[in-house]
């Protein structure tokens, strides 16, 4: 991808966005023991919403977070958020096929900003480099976390994103652009 190899160069922002949903309640890791041990869950269904977008090289974070839902406004909240930069290049943002990434009003705003979108294949999470920051999240702040209200869950989440300097070297590792190509390859023809 042009825009990849431009963004390495500091000719271009691309940022990779995608929304987590994360409930409040017990998320486990592996677990194996000879005694039966007891977690208690939340009741409900409390969930903390995060659009994020994720800049490949510069790891800059920008996000928008709720506990409602996620949106075509809050897309629109994301652009203009990421426009209030006023990046001296171009910004590409490089999306899913979620149906309010595609609503007329985001494709105005993303116009006027000139932020141009890019949409991913269907089903192909994996090229989607914020999933990845995703994973992150959820195995640093989530996972064998036990947090005692839902907003000292969103304030561990939070303070997660706050320090993402401190994970700079694993966040490198994961937003690796070198992505499988099958250019060259004989593909076999069906009978």
């Amino acid at each position: 991808m042009p825009h990849l190899e431009e963004s390495k160069n500091g000719k271009r922002k691309v940022f990779f966005v995608d929304a987590a949903h994360l409930l409040w309640g017990p998320s486990l890791g592996y677990l194996w023991c000879r005694i039966r041990h007891f977690v208690l869950g939340a009741h409900g269904r409390n969930r903390f919403n995060i659009l994020g977008a994720i800049e490949v090289h510069s790891q800059e974070f920008i996000q928008v977070d709720n506990d409602s839902y996620i949106n075509r406004w809050s897309v629109v909240e994301l652009l203009m958020q990421i426009a209030a930069q006023k990046y001296s290049v171009p910004v590409s943002i490089v999306l899913d096929n979620a149906p309010y990434q595609h609503a007329l009003v985001v494709k105005w705003i993303a116009a006027y900003y000139d932020i141009e979108l890019l949409y991913l294949p269907s089903y192909s999470p994996n090229l989607n480099l914020i999933e990845r920051f995703w994973k992150l999240l959820r195995s640093k702040a989530l996972i064998n976390v036990e947090y005692e209200s839902f907003e000292s869950m969103k304030n561990g989440i939070l303070s997660f994103v706050r320090n993402l300097t401190s994970y700079k070297e694993e966040i490198s590792s994961l937003l690796s652009t070198n992505f499988q190509t099958f250019g060259g390859v004989k593909m076999l023809e069906s009978t």
